[in-house]
């Protein structure tokens, strides 16, 4: 008998990336929420490089609804856009794509602040939400949509992981993904939940159990693709 929350049909997504390395992993975890879904990927990272470098300007913006409008004109009924670095740009477009564009790390942030008014609320208290990127560019896009989603009088720590993203771009994932760990287990002793502001964070706490929860966006950001897909009618049948 079918799973009743698969779509009794084959529909397409989009998906656009800044890091081109992180297609097969979001590849893999669409078709474990949507089997049999066509999937149309498309990476630039000089959106992530020009992000760095001089900020999410309107060039910028515009490439990202460029995208966003080709993976739409190519025939996607939705399309997650999986580098919280370009979020707002991503949020700017989603205005007239004419179909649903999510950012990866929307859901991420909605839950991070539900446990942490939830773990305050128990102890009388703020909450405190601890967020970690290796990138700064990434920091204040996540910091900010946080910061949106969570109650008054949460507290959000915003840090870049010293020495993180260096090492990664020397070749050193070891030492990115040690670096990533030490500082998410020092957060956790501060914060009712840590967020980790990057995709590409999430393996490095792979088989580490801390004392709070850790999020990582795709989970959720594929979910919420997946939730979107189902919720939307067959185009074929309009």
């Amino acid at each position: 008998m079918p799973d009743p929350g698969t779509p009794n049909r084959a529909p397409k997504v989009g998906v656009l990336h800044t890091v081109p390395a992180l297609a097969g992993t979001f590849e893999t975890m669409i078709q474990e929420f949507l089997p049999g879904a066509t999937q149309v990927h498309l990476a630039d990272a000089s959106l992530l490089a020009d992000a760095r470098r001089i900020g999410v300007t309107q060039d910028v913006s515009d490439r990202v609804d460029a995208h966003i409008r080709s993976l739409v004109d190519g025939g996607a009924e939705a399309v997650l856009v999986t580098c919280s670095s370009i979020g707002e740009a991503v949020e700017a477009a989603a205005a007239s794509a004419g179909v649903p564009v999510l950012r990866v790390d929307e859901p991420m942030a909605r839950e991070a602040a539900r446990i942490a008014g939830d773990a305050g609320r128990d102890a009388g208290r703020g909450g405190r939400i601890a967020v970690l990127a290796t990138l700064e560019a990434t920091l204040g896009p996540t910091g900010r949509l946080i910061e949106r989603a969570a109650a008054d009088g949460t507290d959000v720590d915003a840090t870049v992981v010293p020495g993180a993203i260096e090492a990664r771009e020397s070749g050193d994932q070891a030492r990115h993904d040690r670096l990533v760990r030490e500082a998410a287990v020092a957060a956790a002793a501060r914060a009712d939940v840590v967020v980790l502001a990057q995709a590409s964070m999430a393996a490095a706490l792979a088989g580490t159990d801390l004392d709070v929860p850790v999020l990582t966006s795709p989970p959720g950001g594929v979910a919420a693709l997946a939730a979107t897909i189902r919720a939307t009618p067959d185009p074929e049948q309009l």
